[in-house]
């Protein structure tokens, strides 16, 4: 399943900016999956943080194969030297047991997190071990499939805004700036970012000033 946009984001987006209207008409539609399921989603940010997206993989394919299914109960009934064996740190299968266990007692409620609003359900997910506000975004966006979410603290998101529009460098106002301009729908300026600063269009260029060698 990929995030779902069309006609509407994008004629939006078009309208709202020239440089931004170029970048969709030499990218194209953008597919990027999603996974719709909240537990999942957040079990599976944590095993990713600070490792390459082919060793999270690893890693989840093997805690389904070893749990069969991944939720509450299949995760608390394995202990934290069963998780760390699929090749996770002790400190991540300490974060996804303390998450599996609040799902357990109730103390934290995925159906009332995803009815929240961006902001509330961001500060509730970043209440988690494990899950920071950057991570809490991300989660919006890929799995609860929210419009506008626009992360400050997305490196790739800040070169791809510095290489479309030639800024040397994203500070907190000129970011606000770009996020009025997108909004309601930032979610989908932010793939067209991650597309252009992972290299999707030849050419383009990163303005960020190189650091002077010592």
């Amino acid at each position: 399943m990929y995030f779902e946009y069309g006609e509407n984001e994008i004629t939006y987006l078009r309208n709202k900016d020239k440089k931004l209207s170029e970048v969709i008409d030499q990218i194209g539609m953008i597919e990027r999956e999603v996974d719709t399921d909240l537990f999942s989603a957040v079990v599976h940010h944590i095993i990713g943080q600070q490792i390459s997206t082919k060793a999270q993989a690893t890693i989840w394919q093997r805690m389904k194969e070893t749990l069969g299914e991944v939720n509450a109960v299949t995760i608390l009934s394995a202990d934290i030297s069963k998780l760390q064996s699929l090749g996770m740190t002790f400190r991540k299968a300490e974060y996804i047991t303390d998450f599996a266990r609040k799902v357990h007692e109730g103390v934290f409620d995925l159906e009332t997190v995803a009815q929240m609003s961006d902001e509330a359900a961001i500060k509730e997910l970043a209440s988690l071990k494990g899950i920071g506000v950057w991570t809490a975004e991300m989660i919006l966006l890929f799995c609860l499939q929210r419009p506008d979410i626009f992360s400050y603290d997305d490196l790739a998101i800040q070169r791809g805004l510095r290489m479309v529009y030639h800024h040397r460098k994203i500070d907190r106002k000129l970011f606000e700036k770009y996020r009025r301009r997108f909004s309601p729908y930032c979610s989908v300026a932010s793939l067209y970012l991650w597309a252009v600063a992972g290299g999707a269009i030849s050419g383009m260029r990163d303005y960020k000033p190189k650091t002077q060698k010592k």
